[in-house]
């Protein structure tokens, strides 16, 4: 199998190559356009001496045709410049990714942090250095906020992981449409600092319905009245009516888009604002709709892509753009007497009604399946990034979760793997070990694993098979002086929230880290123990650090359900070295005074 960081770097090659190559034609087809304009000059420079010379306008008129066509096909030569620009760019960050550079990545999904989640905090998911921003291939709205959500709240359904799965393996090995579908909404969202903006204006503006403009009588005048002005225009100036009949019909008409010029206006900017949005979703649909798939998950998205009346999503997107398009005509000041001639305002709205109509409804659907395809192309790329990562096993069975060589996903280069083993009798594993052992690592590696592991992700351990369960975290517990809350009171609070989920019969996963560090070493002690025991007595398991030593006690007392398990450290050349390897048994090591005398604060130990 072809390592992935040799297909990127290929692909890189072949961009870097490709691109010069584009431009060459491009400035290639500008010198022609330049022929083109002297040929066209010198040719009109002849037929004015003589208007007889058809040969000098047969000339121009080919001229302005090859012109049209030579700038037509220059665009094209930019546009297809930037998708390969932008190709190239796709693979650079894959290969950043691997190379574990991916911390520069511009969305961190910062927006989406919450102080108060159960667990997106404490295991980094959001915010620079997180799970969010070294995944993340998202660029519409709805897929970064999909993705956002699939991390947040996880599925409880094992028959939707599975099918995740499923689907996640079928879009990992289709690299190219992956990196294709992301070009594709990038190239047009360049304009928009290749970012989508939230789309709540536009699904507002889609089921909000003007009926007068679907009315048949109001849409036959519409229709009607410029065909009666034009000609009544054509039969005054050819003296068969008096002028002043057309003059009272053009002003008339003038009135009529005077008394609804704000209402226009208002509309015709909603839609423009999303201009560039529209048609990144069109062409994603499509590009989506053309993809040949045999999942189970991605057809049942398929199946959304049309509307009330069995039209195609993309096609539909196609025509809305196009009416965006039509509406800016309207701005042009030479096309203002023509606005007034035709009623243009008005066949505008008329039309978009009628989209409305259609499609309206529709719309949320296909933004939806936009940001479920992008959030799961993600989460593929960990797949296919990860080939020695496994596919892991949910199980109906209550609290189970069993790793071998479990790692932390984001540690590319410094990830020390353990296996874990929590099943019937044992509930807890109490983690003791001196200060930069790796506890807390340790809590989060299986934290952010069991996330992946319910998203239908890949996780980053050799084996893994888990029960669905409620994960919550009490690890980040900070003084709030705004909110007047201490580090202790906030544990507090996370931990009785816990206890609230237990006692609604709901299967909890823990991750309690250092509790009641904000108090004394009795009452941390106490605390400690009474927490442990109450976790016993219902359906919840997890991890527990401490530097408690003798909270290792409660293994006995436990008969079995909880299992002390350490780290330790060595000590060389007046330095301290850690394997972050897990072991059985209770720390035999503590390092704090050691750390201190590095720190040059003398220390008396008589």
């Amino acid at each position: 199998m072809i390592n992935p960081s040799d297909l990127y770097k290929r692909r890189i090659d072949f961009y870097s190559k490709l691109a010069p190559r584009i431009l060459k034609h491009m400035d290639l087809v500008g010198y022609i356009r330049l022929i083109i304009v002297v040929i066209t000059i010198i040719s009109g420079v002849y037929f004015f001496r003589d208007t007889s010379d058809y040969i000098s306008f047969g000339i121009i008129i080919c001229n302005i045709a090859l012109f049209i066509y030579a700038v037509n096909f220059h665009n094209k030569l930019k546009n297809y410049h930037k998708h390969i620009c932008i190709l190239k760019k796709i693979n650079e960050m894959s290969i950043d990714r691997l190379k574990g550079k991916w911390t520069d990545f511009s969305d961190k999904g910062e927006e989406f942090i919450d102080e108060f989640h159960s667990f997106s905090k404490d295991l980094d998911i959001f915010g620079k250095g997180s799970l969010y921003q070294w995944i993340n291939s998202t660029t519409t709205y709805m897929g970064r906020t999909k993705l956002a959500n699939i991390l947040t709240n996880p599925t409880k359904e094992k028959d939707e992981i599975e099918k995740r799965q499923k689907a996640i393996r079928e879009l990992s090995k289709k690299r190219w449409w992956r990196q294709r579908l992301q070009a594709e909404s990038m190239l047009v969202l360049e304009k928009n600092n290749g970012r989508d903006k939230s789309n709540k204006d536009l699904l507002k503006w889609a089921v909000a319905k003007n009926s007068i403009y679907l009315n048949p009588y109001v849409k036959f005048i519409i229709r009607l009245l410029p065909i009666i002005t034009v000609i009544t225009f054509i039969l005054s100036i050819n003296d068969y009516i008096p002028f002043k009949l057309a003059l009272l019909l053009i002003i008339m008409q003038f009135l009529m888009l005077l008394a609804n010029a704000k209402e226009f206006s208002k509309q015709f900017d909603l839609v423009f604002k999303y201009k560039n949005s529209i048609k990144a979703y069109e062409k994603i649909i499509d590009h989506f709709e053309k993809g040949n798939f045999k999942s189970q998950y991605i057809m049942s998205l398929k199946d959304k892509l049309r509307n009330e009346v069995g039209l195609i999503a993309s096609r539909q997107l196609k025509n809305l753009d196009k009416l965006v398009e039509r509406t800016l005509y309207r701005k042009n000041m030479l096309f203002f007497p023509i606005n007034i001639i035709t009623l243009w305002d008005y066949q505008c709205m008329i039309k978009l009604e009628q989209w409305k109509k259609q499609s309206g409804l529709s719309i949320k659907s296909w933004l939806d399946v936009i940001g479920e395809i992008e959030a799961l192309s993600s989460l593929a790329i960990i797949d296919y990034d990860n080939p020695k990562w496994t596919k892991p096993t949910i199980t109906d069975k209550r609290s189970v979760l069993n790793a071998k060589h479990l790692g932390h996903p984001l540690l590319t280069n410094k990830r020390v793997c353990n296996d874990i083993n929590l099943n019937d009798p044992t509930k807890i594993l109490l983690i003791t070990g001196s200060n930069m052992s790796g506890k807390s690592t340790l809590l989060r590696t299986v934290g952010i694993n069991l996330v992946l592991a319910y998203t239908g992700s890949v996780v980053c351990t050799k084996y893994m098979r888990c029960s669905i369960m409620n994960i919550k975290t009490c690890m980040r517990t900070n003084d709030n002086l705004e909110r007047g809350i201490s580090s202790f009171y906030a544990e507090l609070q996370r931990i009785k929230v816990i206890i609230k989920e237990l006692k609604k019969d709901k299967e909890v996963f823990f991750l309690l880290d250092e509790i009641f560090k904000g108090t004394n070493s009795y009452d941390r002690h106490i605390g400690a123990k009474m927490v442990m025991k109450q976790l016993l007595k219902n359906k919840a398991m997890g991890l527990v650090s401490t530097h408690d030593l003798e909270l290792g006690d409660l293994e006995k007392e436990s008969k079995g359900k909880i299992k002390n398990y350490h780290f330790q450290e060595n000590y060389k050349n007046n330095s301290i070295y850690f394997d972050y390897k897990l072991r059985k048994g209770i720390s035999k090591t503590r390092n704090a005074l050691y750390l201190i005398k590095m720190a040059g604060i003398e220390i008396d130990e008589t």
